[in-house]
């Protein structure tokens, strides 16, 4: 792990406190799953191999709005992950790019993520989109020739999804956006982050006191924003490693069972997978 993120660790450390009793970044009942499985950085993870995420995307990639570049979310989500599996060496390139849309993204994602042969790619998609335009027709095309570079390239695929900023809930075509990304993300087989619907959770539950998200331009995130974000996260991308283990330990204790070597009753994949989808977080752990 880089040295600015263990010194941005240090830094945000009464913060992430608040964080892990609930008080600042908890999400909402559910936690808000990704429910596709990521198997190659499952693998990844089972073998003991280092593991490469790309994180892709505009100003909030970036980090905007965040007071140094180590308190931008991929810097806080290295810090998150490390802390959840620390037996494990991860590295998070922030490939973020202020004021680009879908269009632009997709024209550097050979350069900027295939070519650094990650396991993962978080793609932060939309918000310009909304903030330009109401036609949304071309975005979801956009988005699919995306993940099929990506995929066909190895790599693990989650889409996040727009912030819930008071900018971009001016422009009328927001629900359309958030919908359309759902909606590829369950098309495509690709994991989906619901920025949008956990920022919208903490503006309801936070106390009057509690910490801005979103700074004074309506748009961008706070530190702490960024580092909810990323502690959130880091817990959902965890959370599904730990589901996909557990349905693959499950799949090779099957024919064991079948056989009679083994007295384990036989769980199939099928009954198993909505452990992931529902959020459960009761699969053995990578530590």
């Amino acid at each position: 792990m880089r040295a600015p993120a263990l010194l941005a660790a240090a830094i945000l450390a009464p913060i992430f406190a608040r964080a892990d009793d609930g008080a600042l970044c908890a999400p909402p009942p559910g936690n808000l799953p990704i429910a596709a499985p990521l198997e190659h950085v499952a693998a990844r993870l089972n073998e003991g191999a280092p593991l490469t995420i790309v994180a892709v995307g505009s100003s909030s990639t970036s980090g905007i709005g965040a007071s140094s570049p180590e308190l931008s979310y991929p810097s806080r989500l290295e810090v998150e992950l490390q802390r959840r599996l620390p037996r494990h060496e991860i590295s998070i390139v922030n490939r973020g790019k202020g004021g680009e849309d879908a269009p632009e993204e997709l024209a550097r994602l050979g350069r900027d993520v295939v070519a650094a042969h990650p396991d993962l790619a978080i793609w932060q998609v939309g918000t310009n989109a909304v903030l330009r335009r109401d036609d949304l027709g071309t975005d979801g095309e956009w988005m699919r020739e995306g993940i099929d570079l990506m995929k066909k390239s190895g790599i693990d695929v989650v889409l996040m999804d727009m912030q819930y900023a008071p900018r971009v809930l001016e422009r009328h075509s927001y629900p359309v956006m958030e919908e359309l990304i759902a909606n590829t993300a369950v098309e495509d087989h690709v994991g989906l982050f619901r920025r949008f619907a956990l920022m919208r959770f903490w503006q309801s539950s936070h106390a009057a006191d509690a910490p801005p998200m979103v700074g004074g331009d309506g748009l961008h995130m706070t530190d702490a924003g960024y580092g909810c974000l990323a502690a959130d996260l880091a817990a959902a991308l965890v959370a599904n490693w730990q589901a996909e283990t557990k349905l693959a330990q499950r799949a090779h204790a099957a024919p064991d069972s079948i056989a009679g070597l083994t007295t384990r009753p036989s769980v199939s994949a099928a009954s198993a997978r909505p452990a992931r989808e529902t959020g459960r977080n009761d699969a053995v752990p990578f530590n």
